[in-house]
């Protein structure tokens, strides 16, 4: 009869060691999830903060494109001389570009030019040879 409360006695007690570590688990799981919810909201406060920052320059600049404040003829002519010489740039960057795109093709087309003829002296030659036997 002995005998067989001290197995019970283990038992429960097993149950109970497995029942705490259950519980420790299950709260420090809770910890870390209820630690992400706070994380997450204060990350989605910050993407707010910065959106309306955002927002508010750029209403800022949009203010001041409406409102030009009015510069020195000098200023003025040296703007429009950057702006100028940035379109005279984008257009020779364009004819660069297209001359490149040009130049390449007709390189590609040379290099498929001569690896035709060269397969076609090839099959020639073989037919000559095979005309001789």
């Amino acid at each position: 009869m002995e005998s067989l409360m001290i197995p019970n006695q283990l038992f429960i007690l097993i149950l109970v060691i497995i029942f705490a570590v259950l519980i420790i688990v299950v709260i420090s799981q809770w910890r870390k999830s209820s630690q992400s919810k706070n994380e997450i909201t204060l990350i989605e406060k910050e993407i707010e903060l910065k959106k309306m920052a955002m927002v508010e320059k750029d209403l800022e600049s949009k203010r001041l494109m409406e409102n030009p404040i009015p510069l020195p003829q000098e200023q003025q002519d040296n703007l429009s001389q950057i702006r100028q010489s940035t379109s005279d740039l984008l257009n020779d960057i364009g004819y660069k570009h297209t001359e490149i795109n040009e130049r390449l093709a007709r390189l590609e087309a040379q290099t498929e030019q001569k690896k035709l003829e060269k397969m076609l002296k090839e099959i020639e030659e073989k037919e000559k040879k095979l005309s001789k036997k």
